[in-house]
């Protein structure tokens, strides 16, 4: 019987667990496209100072797969060497195409099947084909007046430039998870470091570390102690979680956490004012870090607590008119989270695009599979966003697919998506999310929304309410016909 081909589009942490539990428990022939020089997904492309992972090392990997992590949160490089070693482990090299990037699907009822079309002009046929291109991997560029007149280095932080940056007056626009961990490893060596805000975030202690000889020792020969690990920072993450209930006595604990930090991390009032957001915790994405704060402190750094208005060749000036001269402008402005599958264009039954389906609102039963677009399946897709790691509902995405692949193999039929199931599974999220601290009216910028105010990226609620929807009502929305 002839072998299913499965296509996977995306070499970072989702397309490869895909890949390893496919290889595992089915027999499909499997090619794993990429379109960056080596795999690991965000771990290739970012590589700024400081850039390390905000969740535990023993969490932020695969479950089938036990790792000799050096930290208690990973640095990218470490990270991607991660990726590297999975690669390797599980056999993945052979069906790897760098340097190539997926830009069309398109159904064929007649054949069941999808073509696939690259940026080398090249087309293959595939049964069934898996996104897995991530969440932060478009880059947000700002529409400042004379952006494109500003004479020194310019860069989104996703994609950094080796500058000397020694006795340069730098500009780091942004204070989200990567700017906190940019302005750190920059202060020491810059002459002065401009910090604009233009909205405070709940940041925590990340309280990473280096994990000591026994420790490791430990983790390596003690069968039960990396997995019980595990379990621990999930269930911690859990209970964390229900501080994104505005109405929980966690959320008040996870502010007064936030506040002591302040207090005790930052000497001047006016920066500890600046840095105090006057919205509930969890309205945008919490972020981790034990640095950011006491670097506020030095004296070669200033938190410009304003928007960003306009640029000049040789400075930046703020929402209150105030300019700075710069040499090098870092944007770390983020993503756009919110527009799914943006480099990708998928038709399915009908020639529908995906995108014409989506304009009003991305939306996937459990986020993984579109009504229309048989054996379609994405990774980290609408309102997956959370539980804990992101690895782990990776895991869960992974084996609905794998599971529909095993179906496929016995029956030969296509796998498609019931719009009812997937209406009330969207219905459900919604919902869920309307308590949460990221609704609309909680006062604050987040990316979790699409333009219509929809919460498109979101999961509402902790890994083990995803790991059994997952389990157990994938086969309400996915039928074979």
């Amino acid at each position: 019987m002839k072998r299913l081909r499965v296509a996977v589009v995306g070499a970072g942490m989702g397309g490869i667990a895909a890949a390893v539990k496919l290889r595992r428990r089915t027999s499909a022939e499997i090619v794993i496209y990429e379109q960056s020089a080596g795999v690991g997904g965000t771990w290739f492309d970012n590589r700024y100072p400081g850039c390390e992972v905000d969740v535990h090392s023993h969490a932020y990997s695969f479950s089938f797969l036990k790792y000799d992590w050096k930290r208690s949160h990973a640095t990218q490089p470490e990270l991607l060497e991660y990726a590297e070693h999975v690669v390797d482990r599980f056999g993945l090299r052979p069906f790897l195409r760098l340097n190539t990037r997926v830009t069309d699907l398109v159904w064929e009822e007649s054949s069941s099947t999808y073509t696939l079309s690259t940026s080398t002009g090249d087309t293959e046929e595939f049964d069934v084909v898996i996104s897995a291109l991530g969440l932060l991997s478009v880059p947000r560029y700002p529409e400042w007046p004379g952006l494109e007149t500003f004479a020194g280095p310019c860069f989104h932080t996703s994609r950094w430039e080796e500058h000397d940056l020694t006795g340069k007056n730098v500009a780091v626009v942004g204070t989200g998870s990567t700017a906190v961990q940019i302005v750190p490893a920059i202060a020491p060596v810059a002459a002065s470091v401009h910090v604009f805000q233009r909205e405070p975030g709940w940041i925590e202690p990340k309280n990473e570390r280096e994990y000591t000889d026994r420790e490791r020792r430990i983790f390596r020969t003690v069968p039960l102690a990396q997995r019980l690990h595990r379990a621990w920072i999930f269930h911690k993450g859990n209970q964390r979680f229900r501080g994104y209930d505005v109405r929980s006595r966690r959320q008040r604990r996870m502010r007064e956490v936030c506040e002591r930090f302040i207090a005790g991390s930052i000497a001047d009032p006016a920066t500890r004012a600046a840095v105090t957001p006057g919205y509930p915790w969890g309205c945008k994405r919490p972020v981790l870090s034990s640095t950011f704060y006491p670097t506020l402190n030095r004296d070669n750094v200033e938190l410009v607590p304003h928007a960003v208005t306009n640029v000049s060749p040789y400075g930046v000036t703020d929402a209150t008119g105030v300019s700075r001269d710069v040499d090098v402008l870092i944007l770390s402005t983020g993503f756009q989270p919110t527009k799914f599958l943006a480099s990708l264009d998928v038709k399915g039954r009908d020639g529908r695009s995906i995108h014409d389906v989506w304009r009003e609102r991305a939306s996937a039963f459990l986020g993984i599979t579109v009504p229309g677009f048989p054996n379609f399946f994405m990774l980290y897709g609408p309102n997956t966003n959370g539980g804990v790691s992101v690895i782990a509902q990776l895991e869960r995405q992974a084996e609905v697919v794998v599971r529909a692949v095993r179906r496929m193999e016995r029956s030969r039929r296509t796998v498609d998506t019931s719009p009812e199931a997937t209406r009330r599974f969207v219905a459900w999220v919604d919902k869920r999310l309307a308590t949460s601290a990221s609704a609309m009216n909680s006062g604050c910028h987040n990316y979790y929304h699409d333009p219509s105010g929809h919460n498109v990226t979101q999961w509402p609620a902790g890994h083990l309410a995803y790991a059994l929807a997952t389990r157990l009502i994938d086969r309400l929305g996915l039928r074979t016909r």
